[in-house]
């Protein structure tokens, strides 16, 4: 007898993003997150150099994603970090192609400015495995503990959606609920202050996202 599969619970998947202590780390991985993000920008709060990155994403166990954040990097910085990640994130002005160059899976922020086409941007980033649609603020490529409108996601985007911006334990079953996201992002959700994980908080976080999804 065949199944349906419409009819089987989907699973949000879960990426804590900004790490810059192991045992965070630790922490993390062990609540079962899918994806872990460090950010090599060093105008972050939560920014690390290429020196950290080796150290933390060592303790990253095989199925679970370490995902590197770039924003605006030279063709050097990315390479440069290639071996400690399996997942490219570019959160500022990169093109389809600068993306593209480096053999390794990708996905592309978005920052949802009120003219932003949508549609348009899952053709141009065709090659990306996935968009991350985060909130707008003049000058900030991300981070902004901000949510924005998410009704204006549309149901039928041809890519993957990573749902950022502002997400907490308190808000996520509503974001899973409204948006039916592929994956939710969160950072500063889940702390105690930028770049410093709160174990609770994370765990809450999960388990918001588990009990939403029916798992």
């Amino acid at each position: 007898m065949a199944i349906d599969m419409c009819d089987e619970p989907v699973r949000t998947r879960v990426k804590f993003c900004g790490f810059t202590r192991p045992d965070d780390v630790d922490v993390a991985v062990r609540l079962g997150t899918d994806a872990l993000g460090f950010v090599l920008w060093p105008g972050s709060k939560r920014g690390i150099d290429q020196h950290t990155l080796p150290m933390l994403a060592s303790r990253v166990p095989a199925f679970v994603t370490r995902v590197g954040l770039f924003v605006n990097p030279s063709r050097e910085e990315v390479e440069s970090c290639l071996p400690h990640l399996d997942l490219l994130q570019f959160h500022g002005d990169e093109s389809p192609e600068f993306c593209a160059q480096f053999g390794s899976h990708w996905i592309k922020a978005l920052r949802m400015k009120d003219d932003l086409d949508l549609y348009q941007a899952a053709e141009d980033y065709r090659d990306a495995r996935g968009l991350l649609l985060d909130a707008y603020r003049p000058g900030v490529p991300g981070g902004t503990g901000e949510t924005f409108d998410w009704s204006r996601i549309p149901s039928d985007l041809p890519k993957p959606v990573i749902l950022a911006g502002g997400l907490s334990a308190d808000n996520v079953a509503e974001a899973i609920s409204r948006v039916r996201p592929f994956a939710v992002d969160v950072s500063g959700g889940i702390e105690s202050a930028p770049g410093l994980k709160d174990a609770a908080a994370m765990r809450a976080f999960i388990s918001a996202v588990k009990r939403m999804s029916g798992f």
